[in-house]
C-alpha cells in the first residue's frame, strides 16, 4: 500500500480509504448491513495496509434525519486490535444542529456508537451556503477547539458541497487540518473542483476525495465511445482503474475514498492503489482521459458550466441544479433508468427550487455567458421529470 502525507497533520494515510456508506446488505433495507461480509472486507483491507476508514452519522440509515447503522457496525468491525491500526473519520450531522449544545450531544453519541474514546478525523458534514453561516453563528469553531483540547477529536475538517468561492471562505475561516471534496475526471470544475483542491493544498490542508467513481457511474454503462477510447491505451485497464489513477495523479490529493460493496471491489481497488503514485500518468494517458471527457460532454443536453451567473432566480429556481440533474440522465442514464433519475430529482431538488417554478421572466438569460435559452430548457426539464 502506498501512503501520502495528510497535510499539516503530518499523518501518513493510505492512498485508498474505505468509505462505509455502501456496505453489503442482507435485504433492500439500507440499515440491514451484512455484517459477516462487511467485516471480512474491512479487515482484509486493513490487513493490506488501508488505514483510513470513513463513515458518518446517517450512513446506512433510512434518512438523513436519523442515526444510521454504519457507525455502530464499525465498532464491531474494528474490534480485536483493528481500531488501533486505523485513522477513523466520521462527521457531525450539520443539518441536525440547532444549538451549540447539539454539537457536543452528537459528538458524544458518535463516540459511544463507534466504541472509541477519540475520533482521529472529525468533519463538519456537507457544508454549504445555508449550513455554514448557521453553524458559524452557533459557535462551531469554539466547539472544535474544545473537542480537540479535551481529546474527543484529534483533527478537525469539513466536507463540502457548494461553490468554490464559498469553499475558499470556509478554508480561511478556521484552522482546519483537512477537508473532503468531490473530485473525479468529470467533476474537475464542479463544486470546489481543481481550483479548490489547489487552494486547500496551498493552505496546508490534507485533502480526502469522495466520489472518485461518481457513485459507480464512471465504471458501469460507459458510452461506447468512452470504452473505445480507453482501449487505445498501451495497457488494458478497466474503467475503475482509469478513474482512480486520474485522481491519484494529483499530488495535492492525500487519500481517495471508495465506498466498496463487495470483496471483489476491495481486491481490485487495493491492486489499483499499488500504482497510485502522483504524476504517474503519461501525456498520452491523460489525453485519453480528456477524449473520454469529451465523449461524455457530447451527450449533454444543456451546455451549463455551473458558473451561477443566472442566479439568484427571483422565483427561487435553482437553475444550475436543474440542468445538472437533467444532463446526468443523458450522460449516464438509459431508457430503463429514467424513473430512477426522476426519483433522484424529486429527492435532491427541493420543491421551491424546481423548474416548474419558472415564470419565464427571462432575467437569467441576459446573464448567461453560454447564451443558453434558459426558459426553454427549464420547460424541457419540467416536461422530462414531470414534477
Amino acid at each position: 500500500m502506498l501512503y501520502r502525507n495528510f497535510g499539516k497533520t503530518n499523518e501518513q494515510v493510505s492512498v485508498l480509504g474505505f468509505g462505509c456508506m455502501r456496505l453489503p446488505l442482507v435485504s433492500t433495507d439500507p440499515s440491514q448491513i451484512d455484517e459477516e461480509k462487511a467485516i471480512k472486507m474491512i479487515r482484509h483491507a486493513i490487513d493490506q495496509g488501508v488505514n483510513y476508514i470513513d463513515t458518518a452519522y446517517p450512513y446506512h440509515g433510512t434518512g438523513m434525519a436519523s442515526a444510521g447503522e454504519s457507525e455502530p457496525f464499525l465498532a464491531k468491525a474494528l474490534k480485536d486490535g483493528y481500531r488501533e491500526r486505523v485513522k477513523l473519520a466520521t462527521k457531525l450531522p450539520s443539518w441536525l444542529i440547532k444549538t451549540r449544545e447539539d454539537m457536543d450531544k452528537y459528538l458524544n453519541e458518535q463516540l459511544e456508537r463507534l466504541g472509541t474514546k477519540q475520533i482521529d478525523f472529525y468533519l463538519i458534514h456537507s457544508l454549504n451556503a445555508t449550513s455554514w453561516p448557521k453553524l458559524e453563528a452557533l459557535g462551531v469553531r469554539q466547539f472544535l477547539d474544545q473537542a480537540i483540547q479535551d481529546g474527543r477529536i484529534k483533527y478537525a475538517g469539513f466536507s463540502f458541497h457548494d461553490r468554490v468561492n464559498l469553499f475558499k471562505q470556509i478554508v480561511d475561516a478556521y484552522d482546519w487540518s483537512f477537508c473532503l471534496i468531490q473530485y473525479n475526471y468529470l467533476d474537475e470544475n464542479y463544486q470546489a473542483g481543481k481550483e479548490g483542491l489547489q487552494y486547500a493544498a496551498s493552505k496546508g490542508l490534507g485533502i480526502a476525495i469522495m466520489e472518485p467513481l461518481r457513485g459507480g457511474k464512471l465504471v458501469n454503462n460507459l458510452p461506447d465511445e468512452a470504452l473505445q477510447t480507453f482501449n487505445q491505451g498501451d495497457s488494458q485497464r478497466r474503467p475503475a482503474e482509469w478513474a482512480l489513477r486520474w485522481v491519484w495523479n494529483h499530488p495535492e490529493v492525500s487519500v481517495v475514498l471508495s465506498g466498496m460493496t463487495t470483496m471483489e471491489q476491495v481486491l481490485e481497488n487495493i491492486k489499483i492503489a499499488q500504482a497510485g503514485q502522483a504524476n504517474s500518468l503519461s501525456a498520452k494517458e491523460l489525453n485519453i482521459i480528456e477524449q473520454v471527457k469529451h465523449a461524455y460532454k457530447a451527450r449533454v443536453k444543456v451546455d451549463c458550466t455551473n458558473c451561477g451567473y443566472c442566479m439568484p432566480c427571483p422565483y427561487g429556481v435553482n437553475i444550475p441544479v436543474n440542468f445538472a440533474r437533467y444532463n446526468d440522465y443523458f450522460r449516464f442514464g438509459k431508457a430503463d433508468t429514467k424513473e430512477e433519475h426522476r426519483k433522484l430529482y424529486s429527492a435532491w431538488v427541493k420543491p421551491e427550487h424546481r423548474a416548474v417554478n419558472c415564470k419565464a421572466c427571462e432575467k437569467c438569460e441576459s446573464h448567461c455567458p453560454q447564451g443558453i435559452k434558459i426558459v426553454k430548457e427549464l420547460k424541457n426539464v419540467q416536461e422530462f421529470f414531470q414534477i
